[in-house]
């Protein structure tokens, strides 16, 4: 069998090496020129860490990213609502890291290079349609810079892990539209900055309209690490304007940026300082779609945002584009049809990640800090008059559980004022 992969992102290269692990060729194409290390910071929860760690990646994962110990939810002006501890330090069997989302997606490349040869990422050619027969489908592609020559390949399986703007999607569902957008518009950064607390431990300042993300994501040298933030803020009325474009590498300048970084208080860190000594400020909306009904049409399905795009709350998305990953190819190298297999595959992802999807639209584990401030809006003294432990830990833990990280008769909650 061979499976055509479109799109060399964390999901795609992932499938790739998931893939060649299991017997099965696969070839990546994407449409970039080069695959670059472009983004900021993202988190891989420990039930993603799990299958990397599988394909003999954890030793190159701590390289270039660390691992979280604690993370800690703040109201905007910076009083403690939750803290816990995550990965191995709350009991998982593997840790969940704080990476650099481009290193993390070079990371992947190299493996597959290394794994499977430099002709199984092939660069610079855009998906433009396909065509699908009972032996297998055809898939067209030209070439992205200037869209005058083409190819086509020929595969039993075709993946389009090609994002929130997918073509196979788009050819699916030709009627669905834009993608969601609430409003809300989310500036990133990261800066060399002096160690926090203990290097690694992240916060989260505020609701889902205003939010302040902070974070390390290399280890620290010489007292200093790279810090990652990132601001969200709800700009417009997402019902009635239409999002601005949405890009890896869009910038944008400081004096756009300092005002709304300026709402947010986490203590110990002179944010201004931070947003002012950052490298590229990027600015993106926060987006997604509406779960689907069905991401298989015979031999082509959808994978990670593709399938599935979502809020970037409670650390998930690309977490689960690793767990679509490994479900696909486990049940491509068990199944007797590939057409069995992606059915399958459907059956088992199609309902979990839509119940993220939904979830994240209300805050997610992150919900706990809409819940006080709007309880609460100016401050409180004591943090259980405003919301019980037990609400809490049922709002936080519930969304661990439900989205595939919670430890069984877990007792890793340090919370405490």
């Amino acid at each position: 069998m061979t499976v055509l992969i479109a799109g060399a992102g964390i999901g795609g290269l992932t499938a790739a090496l998931m893939l060649h692990s299991r017997g099965i060729k696969a070839l990546v194409i994407e449409q970039a020129p080069q695959v670059r290390e472009v983004g900021v910071g993202i988190n891989t929860l420990p039930h993603s860490i799990a299958e990397l760690a599988e394909l003999g990646l954890l030793d190159q994962l701590d390289a270039v990213g660390l691992r979280t110990r604690e993370l800690r939810y703040l109201t905007r002006t910076g009083q403690e609502v939750w803290r816990e501890l995550r990965g191995t330090h709350a009991g998982h069997a593997h840790p969940q890291f704080s990476i650099h989302r481009g290193r993390l997606q070079k990371l992947l490349l190299d493996a597959v290079v290394e794994r499977m040869g430099p002709e199984a990422v092939q660069t610079g050619l855009r998906l433009q349609g396909f065509v699908q027969d009972e032996a297998g489908v055809t898939a067209h592609f030209t070439d992205a810079h200037d869209g005058c020559s083409s190819r086509s390949f020929r595969s039993e399986v075709l993946i389009c892990a090609d994002g929130i703007h997918s073509v196979g999607r788009r050819q699916f569902f030709p009627n669905e539209g834009p993608p969601s957008w609430a409003g809300v518009v989310m500036w990133r950064g990261a800066a060399e900055w002096p160690v926090w607390e203990d290097g690694e431990t992240m916060a989260i300042a505020g609701g889902l309209a205003g939010k302040l993300v902070l974070y390390p994501i290399a280890p620290a040298k010489d007292g200093r690490q790279l810090m990652n933030w990132v601001v969200n803020v709800r700009v417009a009325d997402g019902s009635v304007s239409p999002p601005p474009p949405e890009s890896w590498s869009k910038m944008a300048p400081l004096a756009k940026v300092l005002p709304y970084a300026k709402r947010f208080h986490v203590p110990g860190i002179d944010l201004e300082a931070l947003v002012r000594g950052s490298g590229p400020i990027f600015e993106y909306p926060m987006a997604d779609r509406d779960p689907l009904p069905r991401w298989t049409h015979g031999r082509v399905t959808l994978l990670g945002d593709a399938a599935h795009p979502m809020y970037p709350v409670g650390s998930n998305g690309a977490a689960q584009a690793i767990l679509d990953a490994r479900c696909l190819a486990d049940h491509l190298a068990r199944a007797e049809h590939p057409r069995e297999a992606l059915y399958r595959y459907e059956l088992d992802r199609l309902p979990k990640t839509a119940e993220v999807v939904r979830t994240n639209r209300i805050g997610g584990p992150e919900r706990v800090i809409d819940e006080v401030e709007k309880r609460s809006p100016a401050g409180f003294d004591d943090i259980d008059d405003v919301l019980s432990h037990a609400e809490r830990n049922a709002i936080v833990k519930g969304y661990a559980t439900m989205a595939g990280f919670g430890v069984t008769g877990e007792t890793n909650n340090q919370n405490h004022q």
